[in-house]
């Protein structure tokens, strides 16, 4: 309801006219809606193909391994034999040397290209030509894992540039065949790919500390922290959540290694260097052992989800019960 003042023509004092001005509330706005594209399913159809993506090329897949996993298939005949492809994982020593090496390679991700990453990072922090030397370290994690694995092809076979220094500089009796023999095959190609991934993990970390306070650092500074001090109650804190990214992502790319590996020593030699997603590979796609194959898929989805879960279900912060309590 408003009020509108207009001047009476023939009276001293101003006439008052009262006229109501439409209003509607949610609720009627929502009423008068019906029937036209609004409500709470409005976005359903632009989410449409997206879930028909996701459950093509990943929900399909799931459940089809989870289905194959069960059955003894070669592509052609295929007969139901329960959980015998579960049986046959424990009793198979190639799946067990699988497993070490992929366990292998996610202690090696986390204490090589995490840690040089880090250290790199604030190491060259605060240098005068800090931006060139992080650009130098990143330039490796621009070339593709397939390029990467031929050109460390070349220094590593057994007349590769590793060896061929070796002896020049008179250490030829550290020369070996890196990747002919475990576990220094698997140890290389670790290595290998420190070489590329450290680069990534150097832009995160940096980016991070970028984001520390300044005021925080001077405060430190000025109560005497300095050197390792300052990074072990000043620095590291404040780099938790990279730190929880960075870990989280060298877990899940060390479990699930494939093109390196494939393209260095193909599993080889007689299968020593095989890593779960390679066996899964072999078993399926080569070998045509579909169900088996497929039994390898499912148990590394399991180790992928259960490790990423727990990780992050122990580093993410507890909700505060009296904050909690104070919403409800």
């Amino acid at each position: 309801m408003t009020e509108i003042v207009t001047p009476a023509p023939h009276t001293a004092k101003p006439l008052r006219v009262r006229r109501r001005v439409p209003t509607r509330t949610p609720h009627q706005a929502a009423a008068r809606g019906n029937g036209r594209l609004g409500g709470p399913l409005a976005a359903l159809p632009w989410a449409l193909p997206a879930f028909a993506l996701v459950g093509v090329l990943l929900v399909y897949p799931f459940f089809r391994s989870v289905y194959d996993s069960f059955f003894e298939d070669n592509g052609f005949t295929s007969s139901f034999t329960g959980f015998d492809n579960y049986a046959r994982l424990a009793d198979d020593p190639v799946f067990g040397r699988s497993l070490l090496n992929t366990l292998m390679w996610v202690a090696g991700t986390l204490l090589l290209p995490v840690l040089a990453g880090l250290l790199i990072a604030v190491t060259t922090h605060r240098m005068r030509f800090g931006g060139i030397a992080q650009l130098v370290i990143v330039l490796p994690y621009a070339i593709s894992a397939a390029a990467t694995a031929v050109l460390w092809n070349f220094m590593l076979t057994s007349d590769g540039a590793v060896n061929q220094v070796l002896r020049t500089i008179g250490l030829g009796s550290w020369t070996q065949t890196w990747l002919l023999e475990w576990p220094q095959n698997t140890l290389s190609m670790i290595v290998a790919s420190t070489w590329q991934a450290t680069g990534l993990n150097v832009v995160l970390f940096a980016i991070g500390l970028r984001a520390i306070p300044r005021e925080t650092v001077e405060a430190a500074q000025l109560d005497g922290a300095s050197g390792w001090r300052m990074f072990r109650y000043v620095t590291l804190p404040q780099l938790r959540a990279v730190t929880v990214v960075v870990v989280g992502m060298a877990v899940v790319n060390s479990l699930k290694a494939f093109d390196m590996i494939w393209i260095l020593t193909k599993g080889g030699p007689s299968r020593s260097s095989e890593t779960l997603a390679l066996s899964m590979y072999r078993e399926a796609f080569r070998l045509f052992h579909i169900g088996y194959g497929s039994a390898i898929a499912l148990v590394l989805s399991v180790i992928v989800v259960a490790s990423s879960w727990i990780y992050l279900r122990r580093q993410m912060p507890e909700p505060d019960a009296r904050a909690v309590n104070a919403k409800v």
